[in-house]
């Protein structure tokens, strides 16, 4: 039987060790034992195992007889995963973050821009509008804080005006990022998670 001492200690231990994962102090290939993380953070081995569960779930980690648990490749990690997200903020991973998340843009933008085309009103057309004139003059001048600031009202604008409810959800997680606010971020995600999965549990009643 879990008691509320234990969920605590199991959220303290999880988010210590995804921390340590995500930061790359626990490097892939490194093998880990459920009685050297009791040992090591004061807990029983039923809470340990809880940890590792919930991190293997999130294919951060594997674990085998004989073998142990072993650290994976972040090319497995559920990257979506609202606390890995955090983890990784609260890591100092904020610049990878970014660089995915451009990436990331790059998938779904083109089509938000499709849909925008149809669906914007005259009021989102002329914010676009200005923002890319904005983003032109500071570029231009080399003022950074202006030009992120542009930036930023052109993607957010740019997604409302698809009129895609997850486009425009997408952008919340995407500004707590950049603004390197983790638990922002963890809560939109969330949110996004939560909405989708809801969504499909009403079609399938359908």
């Amino acid at each position: 039987m879990t008691t509320p001492a234990d969920g605590e200690l199991h959220a303290t231990v999880l988010t210590r060790l995804g921390t340590a994962i995500a930061s790359g102090e626990l490097r892939e290939g490194a093998v880990l034992t459920l009685d050297g993380i009791g040992a090591e953070h004061s807990v029983s081995r039923s809470v340990a195992r809880e940890a590792i569960r919930v991190l293997e779930s999130m294919g951060m980690v594997a674990s085998r007889r004989r073998v142990g648990i072993t650290v994976q490749p972040r090319t497995g990690w559920n990257v979506f995963d609202p606390r890995l997200i955090r983890w990784r903020l609260d890591a100092g991973d904020r610049a990878e973050l970014l660089v995915s998340l451009s990436e990331l843009r790059r998938g779904f933008e083109p089509v938000a821009a499709a849909l925008a085309a149809h669906r914007a009103d005259q009021e989102q057309c002329r914010v676009l509008a200005s923002a890319v004139s904005d983003m032109v003059t500071h570029g231009r001048a080399g003022e950074l804080e202006p030009y992120l600031a542009a930036d930023m009202l052109f993607h957010r604008t740019l997604l409302a005006a698809s009129g895609n409810e997850m486009f425009r959800a997408l952008d919340d997680v995407a500004r707590a990022i950049r603004n390197g606010d983790p638990v922002a971020a963890e809560n939109a995600m969330r949110a996004i998670i939560s909405e989708a999965a809801t969504a499909v549990q009403d079609e399938g009643t359908q």
